[in-house]
């Protein structure tokens, strides 16, 4: 399969489908949802699908909300609220599950500053439950959450600080929320996915970190992560097709010629791209130039659907009441 730089497993079975024609063996996939919130629910089903699909056996849920970056309050809202509902179905947790929620990425660098972002606008209980039980409700889990950023400013890897918290606090889940890469700048910015299978920090950029799993943890890891960047030599690829799929439309004498471009060979067109780019630039990540506010709304999103997720005595209208 093309190298195509992703974390969103549903790009990965497009990109698959597209060039073998036939579906991945070891995969099923549901859709739901409407035209404002679209739910792709891919489940990696056994070893052949994960080898397939590059990524472990589990479950990923793709929230595809092409109007997110509208500033539609409404649609923002029941997008948490879809966010949220997901979740429940994803983490089995009772009144007295201890939740840990994980913000990874370098807060000083805009399109990975989801991860903390989210941390500063959760629901964090579990000093209340200790300290003053008495003044909190039995819908009210207990929280707590952490931001322990990332290994070229701390010196330590992120896995090993979350270890160790984890070894401390004995939750019954931890929830790690991070930026990711998409192979479609269309789904920048308007993307949410889920994992039950926990998360490798970086892979999407190139910069693979120890994974986060229940394997490395010893308690299940779910992944809440929003592709905020795009590998240039992607979209310049997917741009040359463009054009070529546009010039094939408009030629009467030349569709043979362009049609030999479109079908040259995937990996061989991306070798080129990338041999051409990177001397000059790298290897470059695109982002938006509206990113500064995105974070701020998105991170809004993600920290309400987990708050009314988490909490079940705790409602959309009551989050900014408790949060802010």
């Amino acid at each position: 399969m093309t190298n195509i730089r992703t974390d969103l497993a549903l790009e990965v079975k497009e990109l698959h489908e597209s060039t073998s024609n036939e579906s991945i063996p070891g995969v099923s996939v549901v859709t739901d949802g409407n035209d404002d919130i679209r739910i792709t629910r891919v489940r990696v089903e056994d070893e052949i699908g994960a080898r397939l699909m590059g990524k472990p056996v589990g479950n990923y849920i793709t929230l595809e909300i092409p109007r997110l970056k509208e500033k539609d309050i409404d649609l923002m809202e029941d997008v948490s609220r879809a966010l949220a509902k997901e979740l429940i179905k994803l983490i089995k947790l009772n009144d007295k599950s201890v939740i840990l929620v994980v913000g990874l990425g370098n807060w000083n660098i805009t399109p990975d500053s989801l991860g903390p972002k989210v941390v500063e606008k959760i629901m964090v209980t579990r000093h209340m439950r200790e300290y003053l039980p008495e003044q909190i409700d039995e819908s009210v889990r207990s929280v707590c959450a952490i931001s322990p950023g990332v290994l070229g400013i701390t010196g330590i890897e992120t896995s090993e600080i979350i270890l160790g918290v984890v070894n401390k606090v004995k939750p019954d889940v931890v929830i790690a929320i991070d930026a990711l890469a998409s192979r479609k700048l269309q789904r920048v910015n308007t993307t949410i996915q889920i994992s039950d299978s926990g998360i490798n920090p970086g892979s999407g950029v190139g910069n693979n970190r120890k994974e986060l799993s229940e394997k490395t943890m010893g308690v299940p890891v779910i992944a809440i992560g929003v592709p905020t960047v795009v590998d240039a030599a992607t979209m310049a690829n997917d741009t040359i097709d463009m054009v070529i799929d546009n010039l094939i439309k408009e030629a009467k004498n030349e569709k043979s010629f362009y049609e030999m471009l479109r079908n040259i060979d995937r990996e061989e067109k991306m070798a080129l791209i990338s041999e051409v780019l990177s001397p000059q630039m790298g290897s470059l990540m695109v982002t938006p130039k509206e990113i500064d506010d995105f974070i701020e709304e998105i991170s809004d999103v993600i920290a309400d659907g987990l708050n009314i997720s988490l909490h079940p005595g705790i409602h959309m209208d009551d989050v900014h009441r408790f949060t802010n």
